[in-house]
């Protein structure tokens, strides 16, 4: 990718695309009502997927993005870890579906401040109501500064954990609040892989204040040594009007775009050369890895965790902040601990906000997902899925005709496929069928 090429797309701010349409188009007209609504509409054997979100950290890291707080007595976790007990009955009670369970993902937040005992105290909530298929991928969060009862973890099932890193360069650190040293990393693997929690992902982070080309270079080859089954490589976004910790962050250190890029194409040459498989934007993994296998048989899937092999129709989220993604919209509960506990505590479902999809919705992200996971897409045979003419996208070929001239794809009739060179800005191509991305101006992640 040129200079110039690099200089037109640096600055472009574009969703992520872990969903379409993207959350900031929610609104209040889905409600819990809605959600009830949607999952009791719902065959009884429809596979599922389970998201909980625990939204505390014994820390804060001047990075982050998600819904968390800090928290320093256990009280508060404790008191949560009932309210999820009690959202899951609701939800039960509601008439959702029983299962399978194919994939059930522990998000923070830092999952595992929760004690062994509330663990377990949830996962037999779970239990009780939805029943886990017997190769059920069961994942979790970690921090390695603070893993956990780790025990707890094999006990309730957890086959699969994710560490976060980010980095490994005490510079970087230092500027985002998180000191973390190999050893803790190393240690918090072992004693997982002791617990026979053996598949291991790290997640690492480019685009951050005093980062390097050759400091991620460094950090990647560092977490190799830890022999991963998986490697996120996260571009981290810098948006303090939304969460306002960040700018705390030395926003004169930050990389540029062109920066950015060199940052993760060392990464990703680093994960090449040991024998990773690039998966869709920015995971890697083990050619034996089923993420691997998903990709080679067109089957890989991108939900609000990034890409994965859950193919299950309904993904049913519990905690504050949560989405559930149904086979009808999407359904958020509300943002914050005291919001939500309001409302469980009331006796009602949590669910604040979301979107009713429309039947052009299903087509547009579709098309987007084939893009982010594939890198291409036959807009004949997607239309034809959903019934549809590909007239319906005349002008976004009009559009894609002029990325194309740039290098960033190539145009077969209605067959497109994304360059390599146009990789990297393959959200600017995605963007293209964005319906909706004019409607709701806010701020997102960089496209580079």
């Amino acid at each position: 990718m040129n200079d110039e090429l690099l200089a037109r797309y640096d600055g472009l701010r574009l969703p992520r695309y872990t969903s379409y349409p993207t959350a900031p188009h929610f609104t209040e007209a889905v409600d819990g009502a809605t959600r009830i609504a949607w999952l009791a509409a719902l065959p009884e054997e429809t596979d599922l997927s389970l998201y909980l979100h625990v939204p505390f950290c014994a820390a804060l890291c001047l990075y982050c993005g998600c819904h968390t707080t800090v928290v320093r007595r256990y009280d508060p976790v404790a008191a949560y870890a009932d309210l999820l007990v009690r959202e899951i009955a609701m939800t039960a009670a509601a008439g959702a579906p029983r299962g399978p369970v194919t994939h059930l993902h522990w998000g923070g937040g830092t999952p595992t401040l929760l004690s062994g005992d509330d663990l377990r105290r949830v996962m037999r909530a779970i239990g009780r109501h939805f029943r886990l298929a017997d190769a059920a991928e069961i994942a979790v969060e970690i921090d390695p500064r603070s893993p956990g009862d780790v025990d707890a973890l094999a006990a309730i099932g957890v086959n699969r954990a994710s560490l976060g890193v980010q980095s490994f360069d005490p510079k970087v650190q230092a500027a985002i609040g998180r000191e973390q040293s190999f050893a803790q990393t190393r240690a918090a693997a072992e004693r997982l892989r002791a617990a026979a929690i053996a598949r291991l992902n790290l997640d690492l982070m480019y685009g951050l204040p005093h980062q390097s080309a050759e400091s991620l270079a460094e950090t990647t080859t560092r977490a190799l040594a830890l022999d991963p089954d998986r490697v996120s490589l996260f571009g981290y976004a810098h948006v303090p009007a939304m969460k306002r910790h960040q700018a705390l962050l030395p926003a004169e250190a930050l990389p540029d775009g062109p920066a950015r890029l060199a940052q993760f194409e060392a990464a990703a040459a680093c994960l090449s050369a040991a024998g990773y498989v690039r998966v869709g934007l920015d995971h890697f993994a083990k050619a034996a890895d089923p993420l691997a296998a998903a990709l080679e048989a067109g089957a890989l899937r991108r939900n609000f965790q990034g890409y994965t092999t859950d193919a299950a129709p309904a993904l049913l989220g519990f905690g504050a902040s949560a989405i559930s993604a149904l086979p009808q919209g999407y359904a958020q509960n509300a943002a914050t601990v005291p919001a939500y506990a309001r409302l469980i505590e009331a006796g009602r479902v949590p669910t604040v906000r979301g979107l009713a999809l429309t039947a052009e919705d299903r087509l547009r992200r579709a098309v987007i997902e084939r893009l982010m996971c594939d890198f291409a897409v036959d807009l004949d045979a997607v239309c034809a899925e959903h019934g549809v003419a590909t007239d319906l996208f005349a002008t976004e070929l009009a559009r894609l005709d002029a990325l194309c001239g740039d290098g960033l794809a190539h145009r077969d009739r209605k067959r497109i496929a994304v360059t390599e060179a146009g990789r990297p800005l393959v959200r600017v191509v995605a963007a293209v069928f964005d319906a909706r991305l004019a409607r709701a101006p806010a701020t997102h992640a960089p496209a580079l």
